[in-house]
């Protein structure tokens, strides 16, 4: 496994890869892996002919300097997860590499980000635009792989490659779940054993939500966010930070009789906040499934 840290070299190293007819599997991460990563890497790794993943913690995601100065980092136990997985190159620049000056430069979103997280997160996904479409600049993808669970994201990035014509295939990667259901996270070792039970409620009312669109042929949106809700309100002791159905990727309120739609909540614990969304057909059927239930 090759560890770059500069953008030339590693530009260097895709343009060649193309060259040769070879491609090209990318995942984004900024570090501190958990499976739920892994298995983006997976995915590239049985797909592409070079695996190319880059750990960066990008400061334009970032809305206060404090949670940039605590975000967890581990260079070396990411780089032996990601070597045993077979990973090709890690990209690993640094901030003065990546942002050598003032930005002049700044993208937005005209929709898809005033809801859900984004709605509490002010310039987050300016954020990602940016380093995103510096990333795949440089390292030229074939394809990347995106993790459902922050389906937002998912929602960001395929506005990103389509409306800038970005030569990349996207592949959402359904969500890894405990066997309780519950979605994957490095924030959950952050719950205290009563949390941990009591999360598993996320999962069950969004399972719910999903059970009502498919018993009632004339749903609304109202009425499935108000049903989940009831669920979180009687089972849970966290404070719900929004639950949510919109169209998806669209993600807009007004859906119509042939919109996908997803239901997604979010939760705080004392010590995590949590996220979890299921993405659904019209008639209530899982759109990206996983074989980890």
């Amino acid at each position: 496994m090759i560890h770059i840290e500069t953008i030339k070299e590693m530009r260097d190293k895709s343009q060649a890869a193309r060259q040769n007819g070879q491609s090209i599997g990318f995942v984004a991460t900024m570090g501190f892996l958990h499976e739920g990563h892994l298995q983006l890497v997976k995915n590239a790794r049985k797909e592409n002919d070079l695996v190319v993943v880059s750990i960066f913690v990008n400061p334009l995601q970032f809305n206060q300097s404090s949670d940039l100065a605590t975000y967890p980092r581990d260079l070396a136990r990411d780089t032996a997860l990601l070597e045993a997985e077979g990973v090709d190159i890690v990209f690993h620049p640094s901030v003065e590499e990546m942002y050598p000056k003032q930005s002049v430069v700044q993208m937005s979103l005209l929709s898809r980000q005033d809801v859900l997280c984004g709605a509490s997160r002010p310039g987050h996904f300016e954020g990602v635009l940016k380093v995103l479409s510096k990333l795949f600049l440089i390292i030229q993808p074939t394809k990347t792989y995106f993790g459902i669970k922050d389906a937002q994201q998912v929602a960001v990035v395929e506005a990103l490659i389509e409306e800038l014509n970005f030569d990349i295939t996207l592949v959402p990667v359904p969500t890894i779940r405990e066997p309780d259901g519950l979605a994957l996270s490095s924030r959950n070792v952050r719950l205290s054993p009563e949390e941990r039970k009591d999360a598993t409620n996320i999962y069950q009312a969004l399972r719910a939500g999903q059970q009502y669109i498919r018993s009632n042929e004339y749903w609304s949106r109202d009425q499935v966010i108000d049903y989940m809700e009831h669920i979180l309100r009687e089972r849970i002791s966290g404070k719900v930070d929004y639950v949510n159905c919109l169209t998806y990727p669209d993600l807009q309120p007004l859906i119509n009789e042939n919109d996908s739609v997803i239901l997604a909540v979010a939760v705080y614990y004392e010590n995590a906040r949590l996220i979890d969304n299921l993405i659904l057909d019209q008639s209530g059927e899982e759109i990206y499934r996983s074989d980890k239930k």
